[in-house]
């Protein structure tokens, strides 16, 4: 790591701060992944309950020899990311402080801790109450002609893509928070910007969804619409002009 004064990093010394904390990142990602395979059977249960939940005769089948061990490492990733939610966000403040003033500093561990939780909070809101919804709407479409076989991978992509484009969009509200503490952004702003915010949101479900499904990409666009507005409250009720450091006394 490079140790010249972060006010004074050439751009190649940002760049390697930058490896350092990705390699950082990376480690941490492993050793969560190595804690959640120990669970990876029960982990694999909880994750298939919401559509165990609205289809409960549900076979989930596999096509390839080593599919279902694959499967296990990639849900055992997916939830090492939750494990280690807090880690991965203590890097990225400790990357962007170095460009923040020193009062501005302290808003690490609300970003830290109100991140975790809203990363969190987008996961258990797709599992216990997106999940359930959209696949019990979905099971009235097949009747009683159609047998579903879902393939256990698609139905892991299709769940991992969304449980972490939840747990990412759910972070606007703290991303904002920020924003307003230091100064960056005002509600007015915010307001002013909010038809721009609503197409970005059905863009960003679009990407986020892993089929081009509309109904799934409206359930993803309106939350992220309803925590844009929440961000808007948000700033107005903590945010405040920049000020720049105190000068030194003379």
């Amino acid at each position: 790591m490079a140790t010249t004064s972060p006010d004074r990093m050439t751009f190649l010394e940002h760049l390697d701060e930058l490896r350092v904390r990705l390699m950082h990142c990376l480690a941490a990602l492993v050793v969560g992944t190595l804690v959640c395979w120990g669970f990876h059977e029960r982990i694999f249960h909880f994750l298939t309950q919401p559509l165990r939940n609205a289809y409960p005769a549900v076979k989930f089948i596999t096509t390839g020899p080593s599919e279902a061990f694959m499967m296990y490492m990639k849900m055992s990733f997916f939830m090492g990311i939750f494990l280690v939610a807090p880690y991965l966000l203590y890097q990225v403040w400790a990357f962007i402080a170095p460009g923040l003033y020193a009062h501005e500093k302290a808003y690490a561990v609300p970003f830290i801790l109100m991140g975790s939780v809203f990363f969190l909070m987008g996961g258990g809101f797709g599992h216990f109450f997106l999940f359930p919804v959209t696949f019990k709407f979905l099971y009235e479409f097949a009747g009683t002609d159609m047998t579903f076989l879902p393939k256990v991978d698609e139905y892991f992509e299709f769940y991992s893509w969304f449980l972490l484009g939840l747990g990412l969009v759910f972070q606007l509200p703290v991303i904002i928070f920020v924003l307003a503490r230091i100064g960056l952004v005002t509600p007015g702003f915010l307001l002013r910007k909010t038809k721009f915010a609503i197409l970005a949101a059905f863009v960003l479900a679009a990407i986020i969804t892993p089929t081009p499904d509309v109904v799934n990409q409206t359930a993803l666009a309106l939350p992220i619409i309803a925590l844009y507005l929440f961000g808007v409250l948000v700033a107005w009720m903590f945010g405040r002009a920049r000020r720049p450091p105190a000068p030194p006394d003379q």
